[in-house]
């Protein structure tokens, strides 16, 4: 939301996050139980020109600029070794941990997760399953096809239980500055009503 209020394109949005979590950090709860569940945030941010994949990991962050095809998120770390924006000391506090030798490609998924990357994109995780609905349709989406996909229960998209989906937004975004931005948000918890 600072993002969106501070900048005036994707790249500056992710400029004003970085720079907050940077300063401020983050973690907590991440639900209203007493669970002890922290939870590092991710972010699909997007203007008419261009869009970004931000992912974190305590105060440490890897962007990627997306240059095309389909891009998703989902509770786990999904960028790997296509870094255009990063952390100034990413890889030397991964290096100081043990965590990346410092000779091999640095792969920021493999390295600040405890999922196995080659893993996470065969699973039937919640990110896998989005991304083989959003190739089904690579090409032809329609704000239609994306409100069709987050309500998706069977890949687990929109959850249920435990933890439960609590919004969805689709955004139309013509690259003509002389039509209209498009935004749809759910007015419900569950996407699907």
């Amino acid at each position: 939301r600072l993002g969106l209020e501070r900048a005036d394109t994707a790249e500056k949005a992710l400029t004003v996050i970085v720079d907050l979590l940077e300063k401020y950090g983050q973690g907590g709860n991440c639900m209203e139980s007493h669970m002890a569940f922290t939870y590092h945030n991710s972010f699909l941010i997007a203007d008419r020109k261009e869009a970004w994949v931000l992912e974190t990991a305590g105060k440490y962050w890897a962007a990627e600029k997306v240059e095309g095809g389909v891009r998703n998120i989902s509770n786990q770390l999904s960028i790997t070794t296509k870094i255009d924006r990063g952390h100034p000391e990413l890889k030397e506090y991964a290096k100081s941990n043990g965590w990346w030798d410092g000779e091999k490609e640095f792969d920021f998924a493999a390295t600040y997760s405890y999922v196995n990357t080659a893993r996470m994109t065969t699973t039937r995780s919640r990110y896998c399953e989005g991304y083989k609905l959003l190739n089904k349709h690579k090409g032809s989406i329609t704000s239609e096809i994306m409100m069709e996909i987050l309500r998706d229960k069977e890949s687990g998209i929109n959850m249920e239980g435990g933890f439960m989906t609590t919004g969805s937004m689709v955004s139309v975004l013509p690259q003509q500055s002389n039509l209209p931005c498009i935004h749809f948000f759910t007015g419900t918890p569950d996407p699907a009503r």
